[in-house]
């Protein structure tokens, strides 16, 4: 199967969800949530994200994560994950109790297109308190691609994680998922990257985008939202509608976008000093807002 008939199959198994100018979203993807070890890179901007994500929970947004949201290559179980990244969890639990939490999976995350594998290892966790397994996501689904389609315009904002149009992290991910267990994982310490990541391979980034691009303007130039490459984009109106959220892995900070009152914005979330010394969260506006409407074609 080739790449272009994997994004037409994320489009047309897309769940869809219709939203209006009052509808407010905040797209995350690639946070890459691991067991707190020295492999972790969630590690670092887990205050930063957790700090980000209880501001959207608090003011009505929905939160839309496209994908490696766990870093299940590097670890087998997502019991260590959730044990050491617990208190995000009971957040995230909070946004789906209310129906404003959709999570796509990714090429790190891929076992989460297996139901069985979801519903033994994220409908419940065993509470230590109580000594009884309790709710965390019961009866989650994981997709492969959202759609966001405007109520009153028509438009659709079609969300992927990216590696569709990435052979050997698509088709060949098991592999790759070998490789960073036994090989990479072990030499990130030591600042060597994994070289078939288009996160650390720049070659590899540009095919993604190329591939990916090739795709929307043979689709009417489709309004598409990816991560998987970690580089952050924001086109201007009548550019190839390709965005991309950035990734929650930055050097202390994390990047993604927001939608609200009709208008698209990229954001970035970093820790700041005041001038007393003080060590706040911040948000700071790097694209936008733009229109949504500004990107729609015929």
């Amino acid at each position: 199967m080739s790449s272009k008939s994997r994004m037409y199959r994320a489009y047309n198994t897309a769940r869809r969800v219709t939203f209006n100018d009052d509808s407010k979203f905040i797209i995350f993807s690639d946070c890459h949530r691991g067991d707190n070890s020295f492999a972790d890179e969630f590690a670092n901007n887990r205050n930063i994200y957790f700090h980000a994500l209880q501001n959207y929970y608090k003011n009505g947004f929905t939160y839309c994560e496209l994908g490696d949201g766990d870093e299940l290559w590097e670890n087998i179980s997502f019991k260590d994950i959730f044990e050491a990244h617990q208190n995000v969890y009971e957040l995230m639990k909070l946004f789906y109790n209310e129906g404003r939490l959709y999570r796509l999976y990714g090429n790190h995350d891929m076992v989460y297109k297996n139901e069985s594998y979801v519903e033994k290892n994220l409908f419940t966790y065993f509470d230590k308190i109580t000594g009884k397994d309790a709710p965390l996501f019961p009866g989650i689904k994981f997709t492969e691609g959202l759609i966001l389609e405007h109520e009153t315009t028509k438009q659709e904002i079609f969300m992927v994680h990216g590696h569709q149009t990435d052979w050997m992290n698509y088709v060949g991910w098991k592999i790759n998922r070998f490789m960073v267990r036994v090989l990479w994982r072990q030499l990130q310490v030591f600042g060597i990257g994994d070289p078939t990541s288009p996160a650390k391979n720049y070659k590899e980034l540009i095919k993604v985008e190329r591939r990916t691009k090739r795709w929307i303007v043979e689709n009417k130039n489709i309004f598409t939202i990816m991560g998987h490459t970690h580089r952050p984009r924001f086109p201007e109106p009548g550019d190839i509608a390709l965005f991309n959220d950035g990734s929650c892995v930055h050097p202390r900070s994390i990047t993604g976008l927001e939608i609200e009152n009709g208008e698209i914005s990229l954001i970035k979330w970093q820790i700041s000093t005041t001038a007393d010394g003080t060590l706040k969260v911040k948000k700071l506006l790097l694209e936008g807002p733009q229109k949504l409407i500004d990107y729609k074609t015929e």
